[in-house]
């Protein structure tokens, strides 16, 4: 039996899950967002998460993204639980380790796209003459090195999501998040977006992980995570092909 995939034989785990759990309260009333989920995700894998509405695969990439932390359980990365880090250094590890692309673009209306791009560098080390520089690399490298000082609303909505883009790009992160990155986008420009996100994981080897509810899309992945009330259902490899 021959397995196909352009994977590594011996993948790297970048990220870690182990029985999390994420409960809300609201007075007398708790619930259980996430439910002992274990998830691993391998250095260089393209992931979708989905799932019906209130299924848990927002809270799941809040969770993967360091943008919550679970009630109970250990999220690793690169093997350093961080699960219940303060959030002054979990800000520390998004901004040099994770990029976010989100469904509502979330770019300062009254900035120039370059702006927006170098917004993240505001953060690092990165001297200022040498932000710029990157901010242009990053535009450039998107297809936008003519916008650069457009405001959102001169772009389109394929446009600003690929700004969106060039700033989770800038400071170089090993992972991808994205949270129905196509869901205000049109069919043409959704496909785009998604044929560059492969172009960051078979070129760069960047570990993309994107929700959607959309089940065409999420059939692209290497992987298909399906998540209904707060715990894995299925995992399926639709892109592995078994002879």
């Amino acid at each position: 039996m021959t397995k196909l995939s352009s994977k590594k034989d011996n993948p790297k785990v970048i990220l870690e899950l182990r029985d999390v759990v994420k409960t809300y309260t609201t007075g007398n009333t708790s619930f259980n967002a996430l439910n002992k989920v274990n998830l691993s995700i391998n250095q260089g894998e393209f992931v979708s998460i989905t799932g019906p509405s209130g299924s848990g695969k927002s809270t799941l990439m809040h969770i993967v993204g360091l943008l919550d932390i679970p009630t109970s359980g250990e999220v690793l990365l690169n093997n350093l639980d961080i699960a219940h880090f303060d959030e002054k250094k979990l800000a520390q590890i998004r901004n040099v380790t994770l990029g976010f692309v989100f469904q509502q673009f979330n770019l300062l209306p009254k900035t120039s796209a370059l702006e927006n791009v170098m917004l993240p560098l505001l953060y690092s080390d990165v001297p200022q003459h040498l932000r710029r520089d990157l901010g242009v690399e990053m535009l450039t490298k998107v297809g936008l090195a003519d916008k650069l000082v457009n405001t959102p609303s001169q772009l389109s909505g394929g446009q600003q999501q690929r700004v969106a883009i060039a700033r989770a790009l800038i400071n170089n992160p090993k992972i991808i998040l994205a949270d129905e990155p196509t869901g205000n986008l049109d069919s043409k420009s959704g496909s785009d977006i998604m044929a560059f996100f492969h172009q960051l994981n078979q070129k760069e080897g960047r570990t993309i992980v994107f929700v959607t509810h959309d089940r065409d899309l999420a059939n692209e992945a290497d992987r298909i995570i399906i998540i209904k009330d707060g715990q894995i259902q299925i995992e399926q490899h639709p892109r592995h092909v078994e002879t």
